[in-house]
């Protein structure tokens, strides 16, 4: 009997420990904090219900606590996100980051936060077939960061067609315009993260001398297609895709030699400015419009012209791990 009290006693004062904690993380400080709903009240039972029956439960959050904008600074607070540069080498080699989303947020926050630096700047495309509540909360999200912001442009995103490539250059003309002075663009999918903190990333970096990232080799033979045959994207409601049609692309424009790579990529800001305004370069955006995946042949594609860039990084044995391989 006595180690059933004792039992007993201990299941209640957890449960009131695990209520109290709810309160304050929900309660306390400024009300911009978001209120217990009853997702909330329902985890707390289903605690209390495990200990009752001898089970240890494991708690996760399925929403990250996100504060109204009067409210920021107790955020940023809270999530422990970094307000000040971490070096004099950092701050003076500021990044612009691409984050192309649709779903996931608690994911992309993580991701976020752990790239976050004030000195760099950060382009978010969310898809345009995302949901309300997914668009709303990414934007509540960046509006507690002065050098956050959307893409001015989205794009319904499409996996394996033009769309993909579209949203990493709607960003890039953003961030072309931005007076943060930054140093490369390096383009993100919401499940990436990094392993290496700012300043590696940063040293990393710096040993290229302004040469660009793009993984790539001639295209294998099962990559042929992609650019051989007229590729159509169909955007439906409940599916989207890229249908192969059976009609023969003419040449790549320039006589452009095609190659193959990542879709991840880390880009100097000079090179960025070609992408935007060489003829080359948006005559071979409009060709690939009808391509499969434009995205893992167009920054390769151009990065091999050799007047444009003779000496830069385009790893001969692409394993597909994309850029982030390189800063693990």
């Amino acid at each position: 009997m006595p180690s059933l009290m004792r039992y007993l006693f201990i299941v209640s004062v957890s449960c009131v420990i695990i209520f109290i904690v709810f309160y304050v993380f929900n309660f306390g400080g400024e009300q911009g904090f978001q209120r217990l709903n009853n997702s909330d009240t329902l985890m707390l039972s289903q605690v209390c219900i495990s200990f009752i029956n001898g089970k240890t439960p494991f708690l996760w959050r399925n929403k990250l606590m996100i504060y109204e904008t009067s409210s920021c600074k107790e955020y940023l607070t809270q999530s422990h996100y970094i307000t000040a540069p971490l070096s004099k080498e950092e701050a003076e080699f500021p990044l612009a980051y691409i984050m192309v989303i649709h779903h996931n947020f608690d994911t992309f926050v993580r991701l976020f936060r752990a790239i976050y630096m004030p000195q760099n700047i950060y382009c978010v495309h969310v898809d345009e077939k995302a949901t309300v509540e997914f668009k709303d909360a990414v934007e509540q999200l960046l509006s507690c960061f002065p050098n956050a912001f959307l893409a001015s442009k989205m794009e319904p995103v499409v996996y394996g067609g033009i769309s993909r490539l579209q949203a990493d250059l709607n960003c890039i003309k953003d961030l072309a315009g931005s007076e943060v002075p930054w140093k490369y663009a390096i383009n993100t999918c919401g499940q990436d993260f990094p392993l290496k903190t700012n300043r590696e990333i940063v040293q990393y970096l710096k040993g290229f001398r302004g040469k660009n990232i793009t993984p790539g080799v001639l295209p294998p033979a099962h990559a042929i297609g992609r650019t051989k045959y007229v590729h159509r994207e169909h955007l439906g409601k409940e599916l989207s895709y890229v249908i192969r049609t059976t009609a023969l692309k003419p040449p790549p424009p320039h006589n452009l030699t095609i190659y193959f790579g990542s879709a991840y990529v880390a880009l100097s800001r000079e090179f960025t400015n070609f992408v935007l305004h060489d003829p080359r370069a948006l005559d071979l955006l409009q060709w690939s419009k009808d391509t499969f995946s434009p995205d893992e042949h167009f920054w390769v594609t151009l990065n091999r012209i050799p007047e444009i860039s003779p000496c830069n990084f385009n790893v001969q044995n692409y394993g597909g791990g994309g850029v982030w391989q390189y800063f693990v």
